[in-house]
């Protein structure tokens, strides 16, 4: 009854790219293979499973990130997939990396027409540096130095500096469970409720200053959030309407982040956590199919509110800094959201088709306004007085559009989109920009397809209040790139080709963007994008296939500034090119027994910036920030039955980068800071791994492997 539908990786890819899940190597494990040749809803039970391990031949952070695989040693794995279905109910449960920090387990079910349900969990790796140390240590109220810890005035003086580092990788963790589902009430109300709870905790890097010195510190963190969405829906032989409520719940373990001062001054310092929160959302929307020239009208209406009320820090742990009390014991923020959005679509011609799409935005910042005393990094109290700011914005989005079929291997396609926002508290109060673009689709025949889109856009804004910016301590004459004047202009090509008498497709993009920032004294005034791509994929044979693909992307920019406070007497260009290569063969069946994969990526980045002072001082140039992958990849299968593989996979990933910011800059380099000594990334990897896959519940194919 059931004919086994073979992916496109073969049929070992169970095994090989779920057993040992290395970023890159493929997919997850793919249920649909298994195909109902006389029912949409098919009975029965498949599965497989596929067990394994795998060697890691050093320990590289990046590497691992997202993988699990951040350290040298052997890993064992598990993965599983099954689908179990009856007339009435069918499950597919699907085990991924059960051996590894990047594990996931999911169920999915329900009854055709009557209900569904589902429920996850999963784990996700982050690994930034594995190349840290420090000489904090966690204690029960923040972060301690070690009790024969000898303060100095520069790094320099740290005399137990080296006797106390100890590693401290910059990792964390995310766990994540969900789980939910919907009932169908008869043929036209359904009921949805889904629940996600995901949890992060590990190490970053944060800041701690004294003013004239600083510290890099491994912070810990703690956070949890839970999140609802519940709502029912109603379905007409026209539209549908549904009704939903969206809750978010954030929650920290960690208020403030206190730590003990290394160098001379302040003993200690102390800086707020983000706080707990919550999200609470109503959201109505529905469609409606009209019997006017086929029109489609959407509408979405939402309602929500934002709260944080923890209580607030002291102005100071510094016990010899006198102030006033707080004006407020908890900040009662509160922010109110509306959303409204519009929708649109006709086909007034049976050759055209038009668009309309208006969307609107309000973020209404209540949070009380109250004079606050500054007190700086814990040292001193500057006697001054500042108010929060609650910034809202008001923000309109009015995008049209029309495709017209003019000939008929010619399609024209024009559009308008026009957006208007409003701040408060900001440089800008009212900015707008407008956009227009074309588009023209030609298919001479059914194998070639060019389509060629260009236009430009204009960001204005009514008044830049140098005022402000000078209040806050800003030169007046600055322009932030997101609150400044901006033109642009932008192309972009794209050519498709196959060919009838050859398995053989190619395609290639080409897209180019500039940016004027004519009215800008200082900040941004230029930037230029050139962006290009080409694939080709040759199906060789039904059991063989190869890819070639590459990239390249160029951006320019060009800014300016001012040493001294006043007109431009500096301006540094930077100039980014990436470039990536791939390629690839895989080979199935050989001998009716063989399956080999084989790949090959390369990519690279340079960063250039030049600095030329217009005082005289002449041109700096930044040594050139660079980086290098190289990755191969071999995936061979054997088949010892058609139930029973064997899999074997190597690969090797070289990566490295040179940054000025990094490189050579151990915990006591600078004078004034102690850094955390993060090297620039540089590592080469092999990793091996063999396993072995089993399917259950499938009709086996004829002798021979065929399928």
């Amino acid at each position: 009854m059931y004919e086994r539908r073979v992916p496109t990786h073969g049929p070992t890819a169970a095994l090989l790219l779920g057993l040992l899940a290395l970023p890159g190597w493929g997919a997850e494990p793919d249920t649909s293979r298994w195909r109902c040749q006389r029912c949409p809803f098919p009975t029965g039970q498949q599965a497989d499973y596929s067990v394994g391990a795998s060697y890691v031949s050093d320990d590289a952070a990046r590497f691992g990130n997202a993988t699990g695989y951040d350290e040298q040693g052997a890993y064992a794995n598990l993965d599983g997939q099954a689908v179990y279905a009856t007339d009435s109910h069918r499950a597919v449960w699907l085990i991924e990396d059960l051996g590894l920090d990047s594990r996931q387990l999911r169920l999915d079910g329900g009854r055709q027409g009557s209900y569904d349900y589902h429920l996850a969990y999963s784990e996700l790796p982050f690994r930034s540096f594995d190349t840290t140390s420090t000489v904090f240590s966690e204690g029960a109220d923040g972060l301690v130095l070690p009790n024969d810890w000898v303060r100095a005035g520069l790094t320099s003086g740290f005399t137990a500096l080296d006797a106390s580092l100890f590693p401290r990788n910059i990792e964390s963790d995310r766990q994540a469970i969900e789980l939910g589902g919907r009932y169908l009430s008869g043929n036209r109300i359904d009921f949805f409720a889904d629940y996600r709870r995901s949890e992060s905790d590990g190490v970053g890097i944060q800041g701690g200053s004294f003013f004239t010195n600083a510290s890099l510190l491994p912070r810990p963190f703690d956070y949890q959030t839970d999140e609802i969405d519940v709502g029912l829906r109603y379905r007409s032989e026209r539209g549908a309407i549904q009704l939903g409520y969206y809750g978010s719940f954030f929650e920290n373990d960690n208020l403030a982040l206190n730590w003990e001062n290394p160098f001379n001054g302040t003993d200690a310092g102390a800086l707020a956590e983000p706080p707990d929160s919550s999200f609470h959302q109503f959201v109505l929307s529905g469609n409606y199919r009209t019997g006017w020239y086929g029109t489609v009208v959407a509408l979405s209406a939402a309602a929500g509110e934002m709260e944080q009320d923890d209580p607030l820090l002291a102005y100071t742990i510094n016990p010899n800094i006198v102030t006033g009390p707080l004006p407020l014991t908890d900040l009662g923020g509160k922010v109110d959201t509306s959303n409204l959005a519009l929708t649109l679509t006709a086909r007034p011609h049976r050759r055209a088709r038009v668009k309309l799409a208006y969307r609107y935005d309000d973020r209404d910042n209540k949070t009380p306004i109250e004079q606050w005393n500054r007190v700086i990094v814990d040292s001193f109290n500057s006697s001054e007085f500042e108010e929060n700011v609650p910034y809202s914005f008001e923000r309109m989005r009015l995008n049209l559009s029309a495709d017209v079929d003019a000939w008929e291997q010619i399609r024209l396609s024009a559009g308008y989109d026009y957006m208007e926002l409003d701040r408060s508290f900001q440089e800008v109060a009212n900015q707008d920009e407008e956009s227009g673009w074309g588009k023209i689709r030609w298919r001479p025949n059914a194998y070639v397809d060019v389509t060629a889109k260009g236009g430009t856009s204009r960001r204005d804004v009514d008044n830049y209040d140098t005022i402000l910016a000078s209040a806050s301590g800003q030169n007046p004459l600055l322009r932030k790139y997101h609150l400044a004047y901006r033109y642009r202009e932008f192309g972009e090509l794209t050519v498709e080709a196959s060919f009838p008498e050859q398995p053989i497709s190619v395609s290639g993009t080409v897209m180019l963007a500039d940016d004027s920032y004519t009215r800008s004294e200082l900040g941004l005034l230029s930037a230029d994008d050139f962006r290009f791509a080409a694939d080709l994929n040759w199906a060789i044979s039904p059991r063989s296939s190869l890819y070639i693909n590459a990239g390249y992307d160029e951006i320019e920019s060009e800014q300016a500034g001012s040493e001294f406070f006043q007109t431009p007497d500096w301006r540094a260009s930077h100039s980014d090119e990436f470039l990536s290569f791939g390629a690839g063969v895989r080979v199935d069946q050989i001998g009716g027994l063989f399956d080999v994969d084989l790949g090959y990526t390369h990519g690279e980045g340079t960063s250039q910036i030049d600095v030329l002072a217009t005082g005289g001082s002449g041109m700096s140039t930044f040594p050139d920030l660079e980086s290098t992958l190289d990755s191969l990849r071999v995936r061979m299968g054997y088949r010892f039955s058609t139930r029973l593989e064997g899999n074997l996979q190597l690969r090797y990933e070289d990566f490295s980068t040179e940054d000025w910011a990094l490189q050579g800059v151990t915990p006591a380099a600078i004078p004034e800071v102690l850094s955390l000594g993060a090297a620039p990334y540089d590592y080469d990897v092999f990793v091996i791994g063999i396993g072995v896959s089993y399917f259950l519940g499938v009709e086996e194919p004829s002798a021979g492997g065929g399928n």
